[in-house]
Order: structure tokens, then sequence, then C-alpha cells
């Protein structure tokens, strides 16, 4: 496939906005603990509950975008949000010394409000780039498997490299500097973003697949897909008047409108029926994905409370922030991603006798198998890290650590890749940014359910005398590795529901 300027250009974007993102997220739960004093649960649910709003947020958004607004101006608008979020972060942080807990909560969440537009919308307008004899086929179409796969892996690729940079250098940025020029240095990277959004107009395709007429207003149109709940028994006989004569709703000189409002109506009814038919056809894959997502919360919570207690001295001076060992995530990614290309492809393509190697729900099924591998070597490693810190031979290097990482970074290969391919594959044209939606949905609900958690097990096991709370702030009394152990059983389990329910489940033609 030719490789196209436009795409190329919306990736470095991408990965300079994960590389804001990340460079927030990544190092949040120690500002919780260390500047704004809350404790490690507390720290980890407020993380995972921003994380589940900013995931979720996309899939509010991505019917409105798919159906009344654009991608360009949803890009922009999402972006100056993002940007007036961080500044509200960077101005509390510099000019409080003790930041409120309101403003810091509503910096947080103009930042989610920002994102919940951006994401999808970059992603969707990236792949709209992709000229239509090159567009990305469904599951079962395997003329040119190539084509299939290339937009999202380098897409992920782009925001992984922008993911390591922010890991790597702005929790030392925020450590040994400070926190007010750590959150500065986020809102500059966004700021440069946005510019090169702007830059890169003359290369995009503006193309873009409407379900609705975009001449009425956005207020009529509201209104109508309200009303039009109420006629939902006539969106069958709409369906087929529509595959035979669309509609249409013009406005004339004087702002009046021609045409007929019932159609619009009708048509709009039936656009929130087909929403919902294609959300309730993916809702039991969906489900299945959601404890890898719990998983995918642990690297920024209890990981970096994990690594606070272990021996992280270099030299005499320098002791690495916890924050910085979720590089080997995205190190593991980039460096492996064309590992899995030119090698892991064609073995498998020999094996299995498939000129696609394996497909896509193979591939996702192969990270959530390995992240419950990762659990199991985070579970070991805290048994380890407790009895050396209990027998007096000295902390446990926080080295050993590396392996869960490593683990979950080869998982993301797979499964992170597969269900932005698979979501956007199993949605009709003009809904592809409600498939990104879905995607980032599975890890808004995966917060979510990780707070959820975290808040059962301090609550049944806060009452032990004998180990205290398996989530204490006192990492000699926590007991991480139950915790853990819990997390590789449940996530084991629903490997085995998404095994069950690959064989029921039929694709998209």
């Amino acid at each position: 496939m030719t490789v196209n300027k436009s795409c190329l250009f919306l990736i470095v974007i991408a990965g300079m906005e994960r590389f804001v993102f990340k460079g927030l997220a990544c190092n949040l739960v120690t500002y919780l603990t260390d500047v704004m004093k809350t404790s490690n649960s507390s720290a980890a649910r407020t993380v995972s509950i921003w994380s589940g709003v900013t995931s979720m947020l996309p899939l509010v958004v991505a019917p409105l975008v798919d159906s009344y607004w654009d991608h360009y101006s949803t890009i922009l608008a999402s972006s100056l949000l993002y940007f007036l979020g961080l500044l509200a972060l960077v101005s509390s942080t510099l000019y409080k010394q003790n930041p409120s807990s309101s403003s810091l909560y509503s910096s947080l969440y103009l930042i989610s409000l920002g994102q919940g537009g951006y994401n999808p919308s970059l992603q969707a307008f990236g792949a709209n780039q992709i000229e239509p004899q090159n567009e990305l086929p469904t599951i079962e179409n395997d003329r040119d498997p190539n084509n299939k796969s290339w937009f999202f892996q380098w897409w992920y690729f782009g925001i992984c490299s922008g993911s390591l940079l922010g890991v790597s250098i702005m929790p030392n940025v925020q450590d040994l500097v400070g926190w007010g020029l750590g959150f500065g240095v986020s809102a500059i990277v966004m700021v440069m973003s946005i510019g090169l959004f702007l830059c890169g107009g003359r290369f995009y395709s503006y193309r873009q697949h409407k379900t609705v007429d975009i001449n009425v207003s956005f207020f009529q149109k509201i209104i109508r897909a309200i009303k039009g709940l109420k006629s939902s028994e006539k969106s069958r006989l709409v369906e087929l008047e529509l595959e035979e004569n669309p509609l249409f709703i013009k406005e004339d000189n004087n702002g009046v409108e021609t045409g007929c409002s019932s159609d619009q109506n009708s048509s709009n009814s039936n656009h929130l029926f087909k929403i919902m038919k294609v959300i309730i056809r993916l809702l039991p894959i969906w489900t299945t994905l959601l404890m890898f997502a719990v998983i995918f919360q642990q690297p920024a919570t209890f990981f970096i409370k994990q690594g606070m207690t272990m021996k992280r001295s270099i030299g005499k001076s320098y002791n690495i922030p916890p924050a910085t060992l979720q590089s080997a995530i995205t190190i593991s990614i980039i460096l492996l991603m064309p590992f899995y290309d030119k090698i892991f492809i064609p073995i498998t393509r020999f094996i299995l006798r498939n000129d696609k190697g394996i497909t896509t729900m193979q591939r996702i099924g192969i990270g959530m198998f390995l992240s419950v591998i990762a659990m199991v070597f985070a579970a070991t490693v805290e048994t380890k890290r407790r009895e050396a810190s209990g027998s007096g031979f000295g902390r446990l290097s926080i080295f050993y650590l590396l392996p869960q990482y490593i683990l979950l970074g080869v998982s993301d290969i797979f499964t992170v890749v597969g269900m932005q391919e698979f979501f956007y594959s199993e949605v009709p044209e003009e809904m592809k940014t409600m498939g990104i939606a879905l995607y980032t949905s599975v890890f808004g609900v995966g917060s979510f359910l990780s707070a959820l958690m975290v808040f059962l097990v301090e609550r049944f096991t806060g009452s032990e005398e004998k180990n205290g709370n398996w989530l204490s702030d006192d990492m000699r009394k926590a007991r991480l590795d139950k915790y853990y152990w819990m997390l590789a059983c449940t996530s084991f389990l629903a490997f085995l529901g998404f095994l069950f329910l690959c064989k029921l489940y039929k694709p998209s033609v």
C-alpha cells in the first residue's frame, strides 16, 4: 500500500498527544499521595475513575461526530478544551501552595472532556485519509490482508512512541524539578500539536460519511431524534423506503425548510435504532475485554506504589522514579512491533496455511492470555518483595518488576491493536467514529471496574487483624500479591469466556 502523507502526519500528532496525556497520567497517583496527601487506595480509585470517565466520553461524543459534526472541527474544538484543562492544572499547581481538590478535579475533567472528542475524531479522521480503493476491509475480506492492519498497527506504534517519551521524561521532570514545570511542558507540547495539525491542512482528505443531512440545524436534529423514539414502529417501513429513495431536507433562502419532515424524523429514529443494534451485537465480546482493561490500570496505580518500596538507586544520588518503568511497556511495543510483522505473521501463515496469519479474534485472545501471565509474574515478584523486606536481607531491586511490564507491552501488541481493528471493522461505514469509541469505552468501563474492585477489596479485607488491608498504605502489611492473584484468576475466566463467544460470533460482511 502506498504510504499516505496525511496518515503519517496525523500519526505524529497522535504521538504528541500521547506524550501529553501519559506524561500526566503515569505519575498522577504519586501527585495525589505526595502533594494532595491521599491514601494509596484513594489515589488508585481517583486515577481509575478519572481514566474511566476519560475513556467513556468518546462513546457520548462519537454519535454526534458521525451524524452532525465533522472530524476536523471537532478535533480543533476538543484540542482547545484539552489545552484549557492543562492550563488550569498548571496555574493551580504554580500559584497555589496547597492546591484544592476542586481545582485539581475540575482541571482533570476538563482535560477528559477535551479528549472525549479529540481521540476518536483524530483516529477516525486518520483512517479516512486512506483512499477508497485502499479502504480497510472487513474481517472476512482477505483479498489484501496488509491494508487491513497497516493503519491501526502504525497508529498504535506512533502513540506508543509518544507514550514512551512521556513516561520516560515527565516523571523525572515532575519528581526532580517540580510539578508545575512538568505540567507546563505538557501544555506547551499540546499547543505545538494543535499548530502542527493546522499546518497539515493542505494534506488532508475531508471525506466523511454522514448518517443524516447536515443542512438541518443541530438542535432541530436532536429534537427530531427524541421525537423519533416515539414512532419506532414505523422504522422498518422507513428503512425500506430509504433504500429506494434517499431523503434529505433543504432550506430555502428565507431559512424555511422544504421536504418531508416526518421522513426525516423516522430517519433519525432509524439511525438510533441502528446504533443500538450494533452495540448489542458487539456487547458480549466487549464485556469479556473488561478484565484486560482492569489489568491495564495496574502500571499507573499499584505497580508504582510497589516500586516505591524497592531499591531504586543508581549511583549515589539518582533514584529511579517508579513511573518511568512504564516505559518498558512502550519500549517492548516499539521493538517488537516490527518482529510481529516480519517474523510472527510469516511463521503463522506457514503453520496455519492462512494468508492473513492469525485472525483479529485470535490476536486479541493471545494478548488476553499474556496479560494473565503478567499478573502471575506480578504476584510472584510481590511475594518475593515481602519476603526480602521481612528477612532483613535488604530491599528487592526495582528491576524485578520489568518482566511484568514487558509482558503487558507484548500483550498490548496483540490485544489493543486487535481491538482497534475489530471495533472499527465491525461497524457500518457511517459509524466509524462510534467504532473507535466502543474500543475506548472498554478501558473506560474497565477503569470503573478497577475502582470498584479496589473499593470491595478494601472493604472486605480491611478488618483482617493479622495481615491487614490487602491495599494498606503500609507496604509491609499490604498483600498486593493476593490482589494480583485475584486479578489473574478473574482475567483467566474472562479469557475463557472470550474463547467461547468467538465460536458463536459471526463477523459482519
